[in-house]
């Protein structure tokens, strides 16, 4: 066999793996809308809801400090509030993320008032590329709203940017 032949077979056969190993990580969905996302930190749960019943839920990891809203940055909370999805990465170093339009404008003047910034980047996200799996170690993040790769893929799929979030204690 000629073997710059078996050299580019080799070459397509390697790229149509690495394709099919990202393949997962899109999903599709054509069912109903998720008109609000609602996270409850005492209980560690997102609820996408529809219209008129929920969707789906997935339990989630906080920021390192969970309790009370966040306020700073590196305080290691996560916020507690109204926000909206305001951006999606899909080249996420957690997998895939979707983004939190925190901090809104009250919480930018609180932390300038103290001198401080109020940090940014809160997303929800899957777990660190090298295979850990958020949920061994529940609230681990800066701040930002944990689950696993598998539930970030069914979250990013069904979650369109502009959609409310309400985040509560």
């Amino acid at each position: 066999m000629n073997s710059s032949l078996t050299r580019r077979t080799a070459l397509l056969g390697g790229v149509a793996v690495a394709l099919a190993g990202c393949a997962g990580k899109f999903r599709s969905y054509n069912g109903p809308e998720v008109t609000r996302l609602r996270i409850r930190k005492a209980d560690r749960i997102l609820f996408l809801d529809g219209r008129d019943r929920i969707l789906a839920t997935f339990p989630i990891g906080l920021g390192f400090a969970p309790e009370g809203h966040k306020q700073f940055e590196g305080d290691g909370k996560t916020p507690e509030g109204r926000y909206m999805i305001d951006r999606r990465n899909p080249s996420s170093l957690f997998h895939l993320s979707i983004g939190i339009s925190y901090p809104n404008a009250e919480d930018r003047a609180f932390a300038a008032a103290q001198g401080q910034s109020p940090g940014g980047d809160i997303f929800i996200h899957g777990g660190p590329r090298r295979g850990i799996d958020p949920m061994d170690k529940r609230d681990w993040t800066a701040g930002c709203i944990a689950t696993t790769d598998r539930q970030i893929e069914r979250i990013y799929a069904m979650v369109r940017d502009g959609t409310p979030i309400e985040i509560t204690a």
